[in-house]
């Protein structure tokens, strides 16, 4: 295993997290108003959008811990970064972007259930989608949590309950302190660093096996040693799709490829991003720059996941799975980097790891804080007199609590969990929110009444499919074992389906009909 000059490791930390807490500090004297500290002023840099967005959107999850999957799945994962790109970024951008910069002004909206419950003149609506972000958000942020610190725990040889209170603190520190417009400064910085790092990572990995056609020839090489019960979940080359139909099969397309491709456009945490520039303008100018982030962050981690293989049988007649530490899906890639890459590279993708973690946690922390603070303290239960300084306090209170549960789940979660506890937090937004979504930007005869029977719907099918059928969660939980004596209540095809290919039809018809039955808003806008 390289282990990196720890002096050497140590100056360079201390460098990014002294430059992180001065533009976390330049954010808190710069957040002069409530807007300031929820939405950046509404005056964001399209660039700094376009990377604060993407850094948002790719974090540990999609490297560590979509990147170990891939070493399993194989090359097949690249359909997503693709899906990532056309729905998260085109789509997002130049269709729902613009809609809801443009509602959010109309709203005078803060968040994404303010803007849901403003819309849609429902103060229950506005606490439905808050409460939902509370409860659920803190298992993907300690999903991203786990992902960072696993690689500091590994690089500075430090037990993991330190590395995650440490990792923890420090987000803390700045999105405390600078809200939204602190959390976008350091995104952009961060993102910076993550393309830096992907890109020497893709050219060294190439390098490494010779070039782009020699290292592919010998993963398609490798279909041998595929480990039996990978062949017999359909996996039969780490260069192709799994068999179509099988096991694997439905894990990668409907739960990774489709759970987390659709569910991106429904993201709070990625959609209140719209709300925090001036004019479509700088969404047209972003798509270029959250495209090509997406491909060299997530891109390069799949395939980088899948070539590792080549590399763990080369030096020790494994694939990587079964030289991770304890079987690990989420400590391949950690464990790659410790292994084969140069002790220098080593301290540039911990920068990089700690920059794509960072990113989204102080996202996924404001997110919950505004969702406790301001839509439900303030705006729902009104337990506070609105103004800048209360709704400021509220929120950071909100934070700490969002900070503290995550912590707790990022200490009690079992180890492979990263990119499924980011599948099932992304196919339940999908499920819950984005028909109302669709229906508040695009369809003004859509009321009250569809949009919460919608959400209601997508949210209660999703969890029950996610609790007693769909086979990864439900046996994970064990509450289907518990009542009726077996993992899953459906075999196979219904067992491989992602709760979201199923909730989000049945949420998204609810919303039609019962618009269709009841009368249109009093003001259709």
């Amino acid at each position: 295993m390289v282990q990196p000059d720890i002096r050497i490791l140590t100056i360079a930390t201390l460098v990014y997290l002294l430059i992180t807490l001065y533009l976390g500090l330049r954010a808190y004297r710069g957040s002069r108003t409530a807007t300031d500290f929820l939405l950046a002023g509404r005056k964001t840099h399209p660039i700094i959008m376009a990377l604060s967005y993407g850094s948002t959107f790719i974090s540990t999850s999609a490297i560590v811990g979509f990147g170990g999957a891939a070493a399993v799945f194989g090359l097949s994962l690249l359909w997503l970064p693709f899906l990532n790109i056309l729905l998260g970024i085109v789509v997002a951008f130049l269709v729902f972007g613009k809609r809801t910069r443009a509602l959010s002004h109309e709203l005078n909206a803060h968040t994404f259930p303010e803007l849901l419950g403003r819309r849609y003149q429902s103060r229950f609506i506005h606490a439905y989608a808050a409460a939902l972000i509370f409860l659920f958000m803190p298992l993907y942020a300690a999903a991203v949590l786990i992902g960072g610190a696993r690689f500091i725990e590994q690089s500075f040889q430090i037990s993991f309950e330190v590395a995650v209170a440490i990792f923890s603190l420090v987000v803390a520190a700045y999105v405390i302190a600078g809200g939204l417009k602190g959390v976008m400064y350091t995104d952009a910085f961060q993102g910076g660093i993550m393309l830096i790092g992907m890109g020497i990572l893709l050219i060294r990995v190439y390098a490494g096996l010779g070039g782009i056609l020699p290292a592919h020839q010998a993963l398609n090489d490798l279909a041998l040693y595929i480990p039996e019960k990978f062949k017999n979940g359909g996996i039969v080359n780490w260069t192709a799709m799994p068999v179509f139909g099988s096991k694997m099969w439905y894990q990668v397309m409907t739960t990774i490829v489709l759970g987390v491709g659709i569910g991106v456009l429904a993201q709070p945490q990625l959609a209140v991003r719209f709300m925090t520039v001036k004019s479509n303008r700088e969404l047209n100018r972003g798509v270029g720059a959250g495209s090509f982030f997406i491909f060299m962050t997530a891109g390069v981690a799949y395939i980088v996941g899948a070539l590792s293989n080549v590399y763990f049988m080369k030096s020790m007649g494994k694939v990587a799975l079964a030289a991770a530490p304890n079987n690990n899906i989420d400590a391949i890639i950690p464990y790659f980097i410790t292994n084969f890459m140069p002790s220098w590279f080593v301290v540039v993708f911990l920068l990089t790891l700690l920059s794509a973690a960072m990113s989204t946690m102080s996202s996924q922390f404001h997110t919950m804080g505004t969702a406790i603070g301001r839509d439900l303290c303030e705006q729902t239960l009104a337990l506070s007199e609105v103004g800048h300084h209360r709704t400021v306090l509220l929120t950071r209170l909100g934070i700490i609590a969002s900070i503290i549960i995550t912590v707790i789940l990022a200490y009690k979660l079992p180890g492979s969990i990263i990119a499924q506890a980011t599948a099932v937090f992304f196919g339940l937004c999908g499920a819950t929110f984005l028909p109302a979504y669709i229906g508040a930007i695009f369809w003004p005869r859509m009321g009250r009444h569809a949009a919460l029977a919608s959400m209601l719907a997508g949210s209660l099918v999703a969890l029950f499919w996610l609790v007693f059928v769909q086979e990864k969660s439900a046996t994970g939980l064990g509450l289907c074992r518990t009542f009726i004596g077996r993992d899953t209540l459906l075999d196979l095809p219904w067992s491989g389906l992602d709760a979201q290919i199923i909730a989000l039809p049945i949420a998204a018809f609810t919303a039609i009909v019962v618009t269709l039955l009841t009368a249109p808003p009093s003001k259709i806008r």
